[in-house]
């Protein structure tokens, strides 16, 4: 019997973590966490609740207070064959999607308490080896013993495309300058805010995939799983 390893994927917003996040964990039947979709549904919970001002402005302190009645878990759908969100019981996947939702990620993924109670969620989830887990301090804050951790990247004007072409998908009206400002936005944000901001850890693999198709980037990062669980034996 193989032995199970845990891997970390961080990277840039739009780089296509949760899509090869997902092809992993369904190749090695290994337990998939979207921690961005975490962060997601917390931004969510915030804007319902109005901790988030039409002009952007958190209220910290009425969010901290009430982080203690916030849940979040993933259930798989035997019909979608994937892990969805759910805040305090109901399916969000689909509402953690929207633009709305992406404009405010950043401040709330800044909060150190937000960060201190979600960390803690996911280092739980990981504890019994099998998980590919997706994010932004992965393999430095929440798994940094993971046996193999990828850093991916791409080009903002691409990964922006990505993203804007994800959107229509969805039916969600924008344009490509709005997608692009968020992303630029977003990494600004997410590289100096000051509680674990997104940093390549120093024994991850780089993943550039500007220029890679999805069938390109799988075959080389199952390379690189391959000979990790070959390792672990």
């Amino acid at each position: 019997m193989k032995s199970k390893i845990n891997i970390a994927i961080d990277g840039y917003s739009s780089c296509g973590k949760s899509t090869i996040a997902k092809a992993i964990a369904r190749e090695l039947n290994y337990i998939y966490i979207d921690s961005g979709a975490m962060y997601r549904a917390m931004t969510l919970y915030a804007l319902q609740h109005g901790y988030i001002a039409n002009d952007g402005k958190v209220n910290e302190q009425a969010l901290v207070t009430a982080l203690d009645l916030v849940m979040i878990n993933f259930r798989y759908n035997t019909d979608s064959y994937r892990y969805e969100t759910y805040l305090n019981g109901q399916n969000v996947e689909r509402e953690i999607r929207t633009l709305q939702v992406s404009n405010s990620v950043s401040p709330i993924s800044a909060i150190k308490e937000v960060r201190q109670k979600l960390v803690r969620m996911q280092k739980r989830m990981a504890e019994s080896k099998g998980v590919v887990m997706d994010g932004r301090d992965i393999g430095t804050v929440v798994l940094p013993d993971a046996e193999l951790k990828l850093f991916m990247t791409a080009d903002p004007l691409i990964r922006a495309q990505r993203r804007y072409e994800e959107l229509r998908s969805m039916g969600v009206d924008t344009s490509l300058d709005d997608v692009l400002k968020n992303i630029t936005q977003r990494d600004l944000i997410d590289t100096t805010r000051s509680h674990d901001p997104l940093i390549q850890a120093a024994d991850a693999v780089v993943v550039d995939n500007s220029h890679l198709t999805l069938d390109e980037q799988f075959q080389f990062v199952m390379t690189k799983v391959s000979q990790k669980i070959a390792a672990t034996v």
